[in-house]
């Protein structure tokens, strides 16, 4: 059992007889009454977020989980298919348990959660930036670069994202897959 001084980001906790990760917490000491530790919860099973409130010195039951590399295979009705690079072992997702995949490109190295003890998968994560090759986007207009703008373009997966006017079709482009975000060019 933990306290509360010991939660991190990241870490897993049983709460709620769900598993929760915590995004993020800030330690409080109000000038009156008691302390307080604030802080974001993402359930892992369901992946919906809210905010918590524990009382200091609150005991909280802390989850083990290991990350696990695979690769992304492919996509059919029972969810989707990855593949373990050590022991060649294949694991099938459902789509609740895969964020963002509308960012997933077969051969992608991704990491998924697990629970140590019961050997369960809980959450896939994407790589903080992948690249992208434009298949399809607007030309942009000459001389209205000045500006900041973005104009919508489509990634070779399908999905549409924001990129500057000078990027055109048959580009590589670096994407933040968590946000949608341009990172730049590859």
């Amino acid at each position: 059992m933990a306290t509360t001084s010991d939660i991190r980001n990241g870490m897993c906790i049983n709460f709620n007889n769900d598993i929760w990760s915590i995004v993020s917490f800030q330690h409080v000491k109000p000038g009156k009454g008691a302390a307080f530790v604030r802080t974001k919860l993402k359930s892992l099973t369901k992946g919906k977020v809210v905010d918590h409130t524990f009382s200091a010195g609150h005991k909280v039951d802390e989850v083990r989980v290991e990350r696990r590399h695979f690769q992304y295979l492919y996509k059919d009705d029972m969810g989707f298919h990855f593949m373990n690079m050590e022991d060649y072992n294949q694991i099938q997702l459902p789509p609740h348990l895969v964020e963002h995949p509308e960012f997933l490109k077969e051969e992608m190295m991704v990491e998924v959660l697990f629970h140590a003890e019961k050997d369960i998968p809980l959450n896939m994560d994407l790589p903080l930036t992948v690249e992208y090759k434009i298949t399809y986007t607007e030309p942009g207009v000459k001389g209205d670069t000045a500006t900041n703008t973005f104009k919508p373009a489509t990634i070779e997966t399908g999905a549409e994202v924001r990129v500057p006017l000078f990027i055109n079709e048959g580009e590589i482009i670096k994407i933040n897959p968590a946000t949608g975000e341009y990172q730049g060019r590859a």
